[in-house]
């Protein structure tokens, strides 16, 4: 089945089946290396998207449900200012280790700037429920609170 779509601003047209995953189709046909095959449940948040601006996990998506849609990606975002004030944060803070979950968190994290929802360290806590297992997560919270108020959340 033909499947059209928005990728990080640019109409693609791709063939799937219809089962397939939209991670799938992201990694494997349409070359979008940023996002990453974890759990496969939905839970870790390693293949998280934005789908219309909000944060989901495309391995629950199935293609077909994007038809018309925009899907972003980090690559999506890599001019948008308050998208590279976060990485900036993100490395000022030493939040990013083996980079796995990092395009994961970094989009659920975008979202809620842009929603205006980190008010204190625990809405981030709360929002940000992307699994890492390198971390103990303090840095990758007071980087995303950081952005969010330009201090550090300890």
């Amino acid at each position: 089945m033909r499947v059209e779509f928005i990728l990080n601003g640019r109409r693609v047209a791709v063939d799937v089946e219809p089962s397939e995953t939209l991670l799938n189709t992201l990694r494997f046909k349409l070359r979008v290396k940023s996002v990453k095959r974890g759990c496969e449940r939905g839970e870790c948040g390693s293949c998280t998207i934005l789908l219309d601006g909000q944060p989901v996990t495309s391995c629950m998506l199935l293609t077909l449900q994007v038809e018309g849609r925009e899907v972003t990606t980090v690559e999506g975002l890599e001019k948008d200012d308050l998208f590279r004030k976060l990485v900036d944060y993100f490395i000022e803070e030493g939040a990013i280790q083996c980079g796995f979950c990092t395009p994961g968190i970094l989009l659920t994290a975008w979202a809620g700037l842009k929603q205006g929802r980190f008010k204190s360290v625990d809405d981030v806590r709360e929002h940000v429920a992307n699994l890492c297992r390198c971390t103990g997560y303090v840095k990758i919270i007071n980087a995303i609170y950081k952005a969010a108020t330009g201090v550090a959340g300890r």
